[in-house]
């Protein structure tokens, strides 16, 4: 983060900004949520001694934590009575190649995101802000308000539920993306044989519907069950007229994915995880209160 002030507060809130979304995010899963947040934290800035401020990303950087950590604790009180599985807002680009930083992309993955959830709040916080934001304990311990000592300590149990949650899989972009384009074939031609193909044997689905949008209530295990209920899926989105319903590869959350429209509007987006060059974990949003922000890239970090 930088240390020196801009001469115009609004210059420097508006540098800031796209890092301080991207914390809001992955700590929330929610653009919405995220922006909100944000906007929330530029109120208070607008209101703020700037002078008196000596490092304003620093500053910005804890308001915003703090606000995101209130957020974050309300909404998981909301989540007990949530339909179905929960995943995060999907963050959708066509481009060539993801925007974020290479070495901060991989906090932005479905997987990574849905990992976190098996976090508390306060856990959740301290490691984006230790491991993934690089910040210094000191700065970390302020933000949460409790010693260096027991924020470091929350770390490590953060740090232990990630690595009993979350195998690290080393594949290249190009080999999802080439999966990808064979999912979108596969599903398009209705062809379960090639969709199982691509599965691994112990590969399992979750979708999130949410509370009016038919979706799988629990995980589907499996490549045969998979295959069925996307290809059932692509049939009921194929009964459009021809040309109405576009199913295409993208990127979703920095990894390769599919996002399929009827008339220009998603209608859902997946993105998967691979290991051993087969699909393992597949990640379905339908629920079109989550699908708002696939029209309107975010800028974040």
């Amino acid at each position: 983060m930088s240390t020196s002030m801009p001469l115009d507060p609004e210059i420097c809130f508006t540098t800031e900004r796209p890092r301080l979304v991207g914390l809001a995010y992955r700590l929330l899963g929610s653009i919405s949520d995220a922006e909100d947040v944000v906007q929330e934290a530029w109120v208070r800035w607008n209101r703020a001694d700037h002078p008196s401020i000596e490092n304003p990303a620093a500053w910005l950087t804890t308001v915003t934590s703090r606000l995101g950590l209130d957020r974050l604790r309300a909404r998981q009180r909301d989540r007990a009575v949530y339909v179905g599985p929960w995943l995060p807002e999907p963050l959708v680009s066509f481009d060539d190649q993801p925007a974020a930083a290479a070495e901060l992309s991989d906090s932005l993955t479905t997987a990574f995101l849905v990992m976190m959830e098996n976090l508390a709040p306060t856990e959740r916080l301290v490691l984006l802000l230790a491991d993934v934001f690089q910040q210094p304990f000191a700065v970390v311990a302020e933000v949460v308000a409790k010693s260096q000592d027991a924020t470091r300590q929350i770390a490590v149990r953060a740090r232990r539920k990630v690595r009993s949650n979350h195998d690290i899989r080393v594949v290249s972009a190009d080999e999802q993306l080439a999966a990808a384009n064979k999912f979108v074939a596969a599903l398009l031609g209705g062809n379960q044989a090639a969709l199982r193909e691509l599965l691994s044997t112990d590969a399992v689905l979750t979708s999130d519907g949410g509370a009016d949008h038919h979706a799988a209530r629990r995980p589907v295990v499996g490549p045969d069950r998979i295959a069925r209920f996307l290809t059932n899926l692509a049939k009921r989105a194929m009964q459009f007229e021809p040309g109405r319903m576009q199913l295409q590869s993208g990127w979703v959350n920095h990894a390769p994915g599919l996002i399929a429209t009827v008339d220009g509007q998603p209608t859902w987006v997946s993105t998967f995880d691979m290991r051993d060059g087969q699909i393992d974990r597949l990640y379905l949003m339908v629920n079109p209160d989550k699908l708002s922000s696939v029209e309107h890239p975010t800028d974040l970090v």
